[in-house]
């Protein structure tokens, strides 16, 4: 069964991305590294 995201949702998401771009590009980077990774804080 497929579920689409809201509109609404989906640009919250996109919101969280944005403030979150280096966070998640330095994790990305130890991640491939195998190394631990930084918290990120959820989506509110």
């Amino acid at each position: 069964m497929r579920r689409d995201i809201s509109n609404s949702k989906t640009r919250l998401v996109q919101a969280w991305i944005e403030i979150h771009r280096d966070s998640l590009l330095a994790d990305w980077e130890l991640a491939i590294n195998g190394q631990p990774l930084f918290p990120i804080d959820p989506l509110r």
